[in-house]
């Protein structure tokens, strides 16, 4: 079956604490297999800015993060959660998957 590139697949993060956490699927079609936590932006620490970034991924049929794109998120905390998730690495599929993930950042304080 297809996926049209309005099913999305939701993840749900853990915290990433100074650049650290951990991810929980909360309703996976394809499992991380393995992350790389955000750098912190020093900007975004200075300025005590936390939150959430959602992004948009497209994950190819070996695993690899082929897109990211931001969907909503402060601009400080964005590059570096889509510089993250690229380097990310998803169960291989048969087909190309559209997948939303939230990257939370705390600890900015």
């Amino acid at each position: 079956m297809a996926f049209s590139r309005r099913s999305f697949t939701h993840f749900l993060l853990g915290s990433f604490l100074f650049g650290t956490g951990s991810a929980f699927a909360a309703s996976a079609h394809r499992a991380v297999i393995s992350k790389v936590p955000p750098i912190y932006p020093e900007l975004a620490r200075r300025m005590h800015v936390s939150g959430t970034v959602v992004l948009h991924l497209v994950v190819a049929p070996d695993g690899s993060v082929s897109d990211a794109k931001v969907e909503s998120g402060h601009a400080l905390l964005g590059p570096a959660a889509q510089e993250a998730v690229k380097r990310w690495k998803f169960e291989p599929s048969s087909e190309t998957s559209d997948l939303t993930v939230d990257v939370n950042f705390s600890g900015g304080n």
